[in-house]
């Protein structure tokens, strides 16, 4: 009976370390598959899943949504309380473990180096209203002077300042190679207007440049392949200090207002952008790569939020946006000839981040209640759809223009050395056959 019991317990941790070769096999399966999703230039859908609020723990709400390895999440009640769904991303963040701010960023920060490589980036939170994502994006802590003395952050600090200074930290690495200019930006979409958050309000001078209205020209239309804006403020920064400022200064103006579903709810779209160009020092041939960040304020349900009067026009003006997005997105995985970028003034400001020639990440943020399982699912089936999509990844036309001069020097350089040594009938080269 003993060796029995044994032998059972053999066959046990056996069979766990079978499950456990099994679900390493599985994850390097998809990682695999992932990368070369990648290469291309499929949108990365990374899910951060936030605890359950006070709010939701008031209401006594229970978890619905749950993490299940490390790229999968199931959705438990969707039509029927015993039925569930399974929709599978490139991440899933959720719990304590590995789901920090800076655990976050570890696995968006590869993206940056390819701003230095001179193509569009793009990382945009999505989700409902009061889901984490502006906790995600610009983070908890004071964006200001949430980089330390040290050079380590805030705990609390979100994507937008680690990405900053990422950017500033490999600009710096290459600076005995290149010289470099960087501009901001900074723009907030409130009730379908595109408002400038860098221009001050008072009394413009005769001779400003910048006073006038915004006006939009699509990526497609502009010679550098970039979003313009006419008017738009672009002010110069050299350290990551010195964006943090002007991004504090353009926070402070940014729409927000207390609702039933989050205490301080961003009543805008909030979009920053960096535009990096390079010079070589040696060559002079030059390169521009652009970082786009983008907090979308959260889809609502009139009916739980409670929003009326100004908060409720907002609200629906959020909606049409964000449907708007969705008409793009619908284009775009339909491979559609025609997208619809001019629908709406936030899709005109993300036509050179969503489609085209852009690498982008979105965070797909939701709230684990059972109390917004609607709200929830629809997002994920959102982020599912977005996966879909496939840029054209390749780098800004200026990049490509610098490249195709150096392969038309070194070809010239070919048929001269080809045209030295024909006069030499010994060395020449045979005609192939």
């Amino acid at each position: 009976m003993q060796n029995e019991i044994s032998e059972a317990r053999v066959v046990q941790q056996y069979n766990a370390q079978l499950h456990k070769d099994l679900a390493r096999e599985q994850l390097a399966r998809k990682r695999l598959h992932n990368e070369m999703e990648d290469l291309k230039g499929k949108i990365r859908v990374y899910v951060r899943i936030r605890p359950l609020s006070k709010s939701e723990l008031d209401k006594a709400c229970q978890e619905s949504v749950f993490k299940d390895g490390k790229l999968s999440v199931v959705v438990k009640g969707i039509g029927g309380p015993n039925e569930k769904k399974v929709y599978d991303f490139d991440s899933v963040f959720a719990g304590s473990e590995g789901n920090t701010q800076s655990d976050i960023f570890r696995d968006t920060k590869h993206l940056i180096m390819s701003v230095i490589d001179g193509y569009n980036v793009c990382i945009f939170a999505y989700g409902q209203t009061g889901a984490g994502k502006s906790f995600t994006m610009i983070g908890a802590a004071d964006i200001g002077n949430c980089l330390l003395e040290n050079g380590e952050f805030d705990d609390l600090a979100g994507i937008t300042p680690r990405a900053i200074s990422e950017l500033f930290r490999l600009l710096n690495e290459r600076e005995a190679q290149v010289t470099y200019v960087v501009e901001v930006q900074m723009f907030q979409l409130y009730k379908d207007n595109v408002e400038d958050l860098l221009k001050d309000n008072k009394k413009k001078k005769d001779n400003d440049d910048n006073d006038g209205p915004l006006k939009i020209t699509l990526a497609e239309h502009s010679p550098t392949g970039l979003v313009y804006v006419d008017n738009a403020v672009s002010l110069p920064a050299l350290s990551p200090a010195d964006v943090m400022k002007i991004f504090a200064k353009g926070s402070q103006r940014r729409a927000t207002a207390a609702t039933k579903m989050n205490a301080e709810s961003s009543r805008s779209h909030l979009i920053c952008s960096l535009v990096v160009k390079l010079t070589n020092r040696r060559s002079q041939q030059t390169s521009t790569g652009k970082l786009t960040l983008v907090d979308l304020a959260g889809s609502e349900r009139l009916d739980k939020s409670g929003a009326t009067g100004d908060n409720m026009k907002e609200a629906q003006s959020i909606n049409k946006s964000l449907s708007a997005l969705g008409d793009v997105i619908a284009a775009l995985t339909s491979g559609q000839s025609h997208v619809p970028y001019r629908n709406h003034p936030l899709t005109m400001l993300m036509s050179d981040s969503i489609g085209g020639n852009a690498k982008t990440l979105m965070f797909v943020n939701t709230s684990p209640a059972d109390y917004n399982i609607s709200e929830t699912n629809s997002s994920l089936s959102f982020a599912n759809r977005c996966k879909d999509i496939t840029n054209s990844v390749a780098a800004n036309p200026a990049v490509q223009q610098a490249q195709l001069s150096a392969l038309k020097k070194e070809l010239n350089k070919l048929k001269k050395n080809n045209g030295n040594s024909s006069g030499n009938k010994g060395n020449a080269l045979a005609r192939p056959i």
